[in-house]
């Protein structure tokens, strides 16, 4: 994470940060793409020149995106169940767009807002430290 921390740039705010997370452009200058594909990261910023190979979102995007999807849906399913009691053919049509559309969308932005996040705190992996001495 050697170009991360570039001082020829203020270092941005937490909030701004976050803001070029959810617009999934690039952590340090906030202009740059971060994606060339749907969840596929660039190899580094076309604007700074950021290498992007620090980035180790792992599965926190979709962790969070899972646990929130699954609250509004089975939220929303419980409702419409104790309510109209309607067939179960019904609850499938009425329930996979929504898992999709809940699941999907807000996934890209996620992943980004992470790795901003990532980016502006520093973070990486854990190291031990000797206390013997």
């Amino acid at each position: 994470m050697n170009q991360a921390s570039d001082t020829s740039q203020p270092q941005a705010t937490v909030l701004q940060s976050a803001l070029r997370g959810l617009a999934c452009k690039c952590p340090r200058c906030g202009q740059g793409k971060l994606y060339a594909g749907f969840l596929t990261l660039a190899p580094a910023c076309d604007r700074c020149g950021l290498d992007y190979a620090f980035i180790d979102s792992g599965d926190g995007p979709a962790i969070f995106i899972i646990m929130l999807a699954g609250a509004i849906v089975v939220g929303c399913a419980l409702v419409v169940e104790v309510k109209y009691q309607p067939p179960y053919w019904l609850h499938a049509v009425l329930w996979l767009p929504l898992i999709l559309a809940t699941t999907l969308l807000p996934l890209r932005a996620m992943k980004s807002l992470l790795i901003a996040l990532q980016f502006h705190h520093k973070a990486a992996p854990g190291q031990l430290v000797d206390r013997a001495k």
